[in-house]
């Protein structure tokens, strides 16, 4: 092989790893803007989605890097959303209280013990504990 074909494959293995990257990067940044509005602050904050298949894969992908996920689903196996969550910590533990807006919840809160309660519109109820700390858990609801 010459010297001038050489160059000509290592210009366009470049030109091909640097589109790969760009287009690596898009679909990052895509799946990042298809999170929804995170609330609360710091340690303790939580996101609600999962209605619509970006923002399910989104919410579906970072599970594994938050504390806490919670699902929502009715006994049929459809997803339910307008769920009353209210989360109480043990020992001091901080509680957090909202309605949840899509399927599925993650919550970022320090390590510890919880009983989370899940309340739906219709006035269906259940109640969980958890122990948050050391890996992701998930706390999945049936009405």
């Amino acid at each position: 092989m010459s010297s001038v074909q050489a160059f000509i494959i290592s210009k366009n293995l470049r030109r091909a790893l640097l589109v790969c990257a760009c287009a690596a990067g898009a679909f990052g940044a895509q799946a990042q803007s298809a999170m929804p509005q995170w609330k609360g602050e710091g340690a303790v904050r939580y996101v609600c989605g999962g209605i619509g298949s970006d923002e399910s894969n989104a919410i579906r992908a970072a599970m594994k890097d938050h504390p806490l996920a919670l699902l929502f689903a009715r006994a049929d196996g459809a997803y339910l959303a307008d769920v009353q969550v209210d989360i109480k910590g043990a020992d001091g533990a901080p509680s957090l209280t909202w309605r949840a807006s899509g399927p599925v919840c993650l919550v970022d809160i320090p390590a510890g013990r919880y009983t989370i309660s899940a309340t739906t519109t219709g006035g269906d109820a259940k109640s969980q504990s958890v122990t948050v700390g050391g890996g992701s858990k998930t706390a999945s609801f049936r009405f």
